[in-house]
């Protein structure tokens, strides 16, 4: 398993950890694939009875690595160009398997959310079925800003914990909330000042359980919660976003956000 995540199991609890902490755990390539990795590994393990999902340093996770993005669109990672291809014969692309594998794991998933987990490190932290968060952690859907759409399946895990006027709000604005007013939205689970503790307490006591009575449990609420079909719902997602990207409104945002100026959109024809 590469070093980019790391994985510690101990009393039928993994420890799942992000672990680029000097870039506050953002996502390049291979981050992405360590991502995938770990949970293709998770979803075959019958020992294990629940997960807890956290980063290293100071931060959960930064969302996409900007530095990395041309590797990210050229070589070796360049048909992450097409988000309508979906990875592995799932219903996702790469980048949703890394939020949406979470929550298809048959064992519950608990992330702890400390400092910031925006873009896409917010969307990895919605994957999870339980989300513990200190207060002060600064939460965001900042696709907006570059002109895009949150496109990590946070359409399809948001539908489950907030109201659609309250994601419109966060998808339209792209704003950063505190980790108080995300427990206020219900978009995380619980305040407190040492998320990792006491969601490895969670999961102990998750562990403790007959594990196929949980992983019943979890498989019931997944499926009857909502009646939407969620390949629809993700390829639909990946279609939007390539009718955004590299055109002349998101290339615009791009380069406003690095000149520190205000972006002039044009309206759409």
């Amino acid at each position: 398993m590469s070093k980019l995540v790391t994985i510690k199991i101990e009393n039928h609890v993994a420890d799942i950890r992000l672990n680029r902490a000097k870039k506050y755990n953002a996502l390049n390539y291979e981050m992405m694939m360590a991502m995938a990795d770990a949970i293709k590994m998770l979803s075959l393990e019958k020992k294990i009875r629940a997960v807890v999902l956290s980063g290293e340093g100071k931060g959960f996770c930064a969302g996409l690595d900007f530095a990395s993005f041309t590797e990210m669109t050229t070589g070796e990672a360049s048909h992450l160009k097409d988000l309508e291809k979906r990875y592995e014969n799932t219903n996702t692309n790469l980048p949703q398997f890394i939020t949406y594998g979470w929550k298809k794991l048959p064992m519950p998933v608990i992330a702890a959310i400390h400092g910031v987990a925006v873009g896409g490190g917010c969307q990895i932290a919605l994957g999870a079925d339980i989300r513990f968060c200190t207060p002060d952690a600064k939460l965001s859907l900042m696709e907006m800003k570059w002109g895009l759409i949150p496109d990590m399946a946070a359409s399809q895990n948001l539908r489950d914990l907030i109201p659609i006027d309250v994601a419109k709000e966060l998808y339209f604005t792209g704003k950063t909330i505190n980790g108080e007013e995300a427990a206020r939205l219900n978009i995380v689970t619980r305040i407190c000042e040492n998320p990792h503790e006491e969601a490895m307490s969670l999961a102990r006591e998750i562990s403790s359980n007959s594990p196929t009575a949980v992983r019943a449990a979890k498989s019931l609420l997944n499926q009857v919660w909502h009646g939407a079909n969620e390949g629809q719902g993700l390829l639909k997602e990946s279609q939007l976003e390539m009718t955004l990207m590299g055109k002349e409104n998101q290339i615009e945002a791009i380069t406003a956000n690095f000149e520190k100026r205000t972006p002039i959109f044009k309206d759409p024809v």
